[in-house]
């Protein structure tokens, strides 16, 4: 990987590890449906419109049942738990939990597709349990029915990204990534959109949630996903995946300079086992069929 891949690697890790900043500053104001909503919407019309002007449209064909699972379980169901999750838990701590979705992964892969848990997988997932039961029972949280619910939320999340990975190298193998990426986020905004209009907020945002709901459509969703298109045609998704370690470093990073979340030992070494956990499972699975590619957040 060159110096310039390098630089873009690391600007996607920025950029999905910001997506926990910026909804942790807009759901409390928004709602997660309609920040959901919008996030998608908006970001499904950017990849629209940069597919028109690049003269690179692609048809829809009769792939849309697909596109929909995926972009139910890909992005408005994980999207709508994390963004619920991070009514109550920092945003750093939402991103550490998501980092699980490699793990998640792992499981589903061996259930859907027969693919061997073996003894060094079983041993990183182990990990990254170890990691999820210290977030819960030493973080900087009290232990409460709704820090466990919205601890529950963020795992679900990451276990939907897990069944979208496995459904589209099962289904859609083939697709090209920016077309599922584009109809995706579409379908996921369509399947939004009436528990959006049921849930609008009582009171217009603040010109802070409005740029934060702007940054996450368009910067960590639209424009982090042309970036990960690039890394993967450039570097392959092998040296892709090295995202997942990155993400939610940045997303403790984000979380401790603009929401002055101070971080904790018992934090910092959730996120050390369940990083250590995805390296585990994601060099076993390099070793046998190549790995999953990861979700953005």
């Amino acid at each position: 990987m060159n110096s310039r891949d390098a630089g873009v690697l690391s600007l996607l890790s920025a950029l999905w590890g910001g997506s926990f900043l910026f909804m942790r500053v807009a759901a409390p104001s928004l709602g997660p449906f309609v920040l959901i909503e919008v996030r998608v919407l908006l970001a499904g019309l950017a990849l629209l419109a940069h597919a028109l002007i690049t003269g690179r449209l692609p048809p829809l064909g009769g792939r849309w049942r697909d596109y929909l699972v995926i972009g139910v379980t890909g992005a408005a169901l994980p999207f709508v738990l994390i963004s619920w999750a991070e009514l109550r838990l920092s945003a750093s701590l939402a991103a550490t939990l998501n980092a699980t979705t490699p793990l998640f992964g792992a499981v589903i892969a061996a259930i859907w597709m027969g693919e061997r848990l073996t003894v060094r997988k079983m041993a990183g997932i182990g990990l990254g349990l170890c990691g999820v039961m210290v977030l819960a029972g030493l973080g900087p949280l009290p232990l409460t029915a709704r820090t466990l619910l919205s601890m529950a939320a963020s795992l679900l999340a990451a276990m939907s990204y897990g069944v979208a990975a496995v459904y589209t190298k099962v289904r859609v193998k083939t697709t090209e990534p920016r077309t599922l990426t584009l109809y995706t986020q579409l379908l996921a905004a369509l399947v939004l959109f009436p528990f959006a209009l049921f849930t609008l907020p009582a009171a217009w945002p603040s010109s802070t949630v409005i740029w934060s709901v702007l940054a996450l459509a368009l910067l960590c969703t639209a424009f982090a996903n042309i970036l990960y298109f690039h890394l993967i045609s450039s570097v392959g998704p092998t040296k892709t995946l090295m995202v997942a370690y990155l993400v939610p470093v940045f997303g403790a990073l984000w979380g401790a300079i603009f929401l002055g979340e101070a971080p904790s030992v018992s934090s910092g070494l959730g996120l050390v086992l369940i990083i250590s956990s995805v390296a585990v499972v994601s060099t076993a699975d390099r070793s046998r069929r190549g790995t999953l590619k990861p979700t953005g957040p």
